[in-house]
């Protein structure tokens, strides 16, 4: 009796499985469904500025912010933006909580076994930023100067890796300090985001300092839940228009400071 018990205990388990898995396999969305439902429900940072913040009404704001916007506005519908963290995004996304994550999230192949991702839409971008007479290029140019980095960042990693030996690397505690410290003329270039390069560019003249070369690029996609390929194709679709038509240039610049990259 008992084990007859059992395996029906068995039996109903695996197909309450059955399902529920059925039942998010449902929930593939197509762009039909989401115009059909009247609004695209899209996941972002909120604590990851200036691709996603707050604005002082305390609403979603920032690069993606933007972009959701610009998502929603092309395909007709409204834009339900939910707040996530870097690491509840994912599971948010995988349990049907949000319809996209436009929320920073680079591309990796570990992410990809869980996610699907578009091309990319925005990328963190590392650079080697010096003052424009000075001669540096690439990573070998860098020996005998003296290059600035915020402690244990992913510049530090990158510049510790690439610069040859004969390269000071001064480490500061935060790329406050080390923007400081190139300002003042400590050091003669450092390691840093394009929006840092940015904030650099707007306290001093035009053309004082330039960007020499990229250190590192992580790019970022939207993401979706596997299989939702309808959906894949229309925010491909949308990215390749906003680029083509300067749209996605246009909100980098307003938050960035800088030119969208090429991917």
């Amino acid at each position: 009796m008992t084990s007859i018990l059992s395996r029906r205990n068995v039996l109903a388990t695996l197909a309450g499985a059955a399902f529920v898995f059925g039942a998010v396999q449902a929930q593939a969305q197509s762009l039909a469904d989401i115009q059909k439902k009247g609004e695209v429900t899209i996941g972002m940072l909120v604590d990851f500025p200036p691709y996603g913040t707050t604005n002082a009404q305390n609403q979603p704001d920032g690069y993606d912010a933007d972009v959701a916007k610009l998502i929603a506005k092309d395909w007709g519908v409204k834009a339900n933006i939910v707040p996530v963290t870097g690491p509840n995004r994912i599971p948010f996304l995988l349990t049907n909580k949000v319809d996209l994550l436009v929320a920073s999230l680079a591309v990796t192949p570990e992410r990809a076994k869980q996610v699907t991702f578009s091309q990319p839409y925005a990328a963190a971008t590392i650079v080697l930023y010096a003052k424009k007479d000075v001669p540096i290029k690439a990573a070998g140019d860098l020996k005998g100067h003296r290059v600035g980095v915020a402690r244990a960042s992913t510049q530090d990693v990158v510049v510790t890796a690439s610069a040859p030996e004969g390269t000071e690397i001064r480490r500061f505690d935060d790329d406050a300090s080390a923007m400081q410290a190139l300002m003042s003329g400590q050091v003669d270039a450092i390691g840093c985001s394009v929006t840092v390069a940015a904030q650099i560019a707007k306290r001093v003249p035009a053309g004082t300092f330039e960007n020499k070369f990229t250190l590192k690029q992580q790019n970022m996609g939207i993401a979706m839940r596997p299989g939702q390929d309808d959906l894949l194709k229309n925010v491909n679709a949308f990215i390749e228009k906003n680029s083509a038509n300067g749209e996605l240039n246009k909100l980098y610049q307003k938050w960035l400071g800088t030119d969208l990259p090429k991917f």
